[in-house]
């Protein structure tokens, strides 16, 4: 029996879905770290769905190398879509991204909101099989789903919940609650250098960072 999350049938109205349930909240999420990355010269960009953000990234860093892995060939074809302009730095592998070959050297790795798509021990097999391809000072970047603190807890945990059972009804998703993918980032060595959360502490953007002798310093990091 497969297991894995179908994401086909929501590929094409995802972005208007997205948009109806939380507005442009998500897009500014992926977005927020971008003048960051500008300097980066291959990257491993893993389930972003229909590209947008793949299209701005390869629009504001021209000369930067992409694998590009997802387990939905829809997503990935609407991703190809989004970046005709610029096929020939970009590399689609239709795949699951926890039986993916990376190669690197990768300078920047990014997951927008898809390791909350994984179950703890997958997330954290997936941090070690591609630790090892990170160059030095590589970035990771990371938007999820986070459980808010205050008044806000309780509203974000049925938030999250429901977004889980909804996703689970149209994909087929089993994951159930948020993973901790901050420990098994730690212990690969990576720190965390930036972060930004929004819509009530309900999102997170994080730049995490392998260690290098000079850390990256930005007034952009911490907003």
């Amino acid at each position: 029996m497969n297991l894995e999350p179908n994401f086909n049938s929501i590929a094409r109205p995802y972005r208007w879905l997205e948009y109806l349930t939380l507005g442009r909240a998500l897009e500014r999420c992926r977005l927020h770290f971008l003048p960051l990355l500008l300097d980066q010269k291959r990257a491993l960009v893993i389930g972003d769905g229909d590209g947008r953000f793949l299209a701005s990234l390869m629009a504001a860093n021209h000369h930067i190398q992409v694998d590009a892995v997802d387990t939905s060939a829809t997503m990935l074809e609407l991703l190809s879509k989004r970046c005709k302009g610029s096929t020939t730095r970009l590399q689609i592998h239709n795949t699951s991204a926890l039986t993916f070959a990376p190669t690197g050297p990768y300078d920047l790795v990014v997951t927008h909101f898809f390791l909350d798509c994984l179950a703890q021990p997958d997330l954290e097999a997936l941090v070690n099989r591609i630790a090892p391809t990170l160059s030095p000072g590589a970035l990771w970047l990371i938007s999820d789903f986070r459980i808010p603190s205050g008044s806000m807890r309780l509203p974000g945990r049925i938030i999250v919940r429901t977004l889980y059972l909804a996703f689970r009804l149209l994909t087929g998703l089993r994951t159930t609650h948020l993973p901790d993918h901050a420990a098994p980032l730690i212990q690969a060595g990576l720190t965390r250098i930036g972060h930004h959360h929004s819509l009530a502490g309900l999102l997170t953007t994080e730049l995490w960072q392998l260690e290098r002798s000079l850390p990256l310093h930005s007034p952009h990091l911490n907003q």
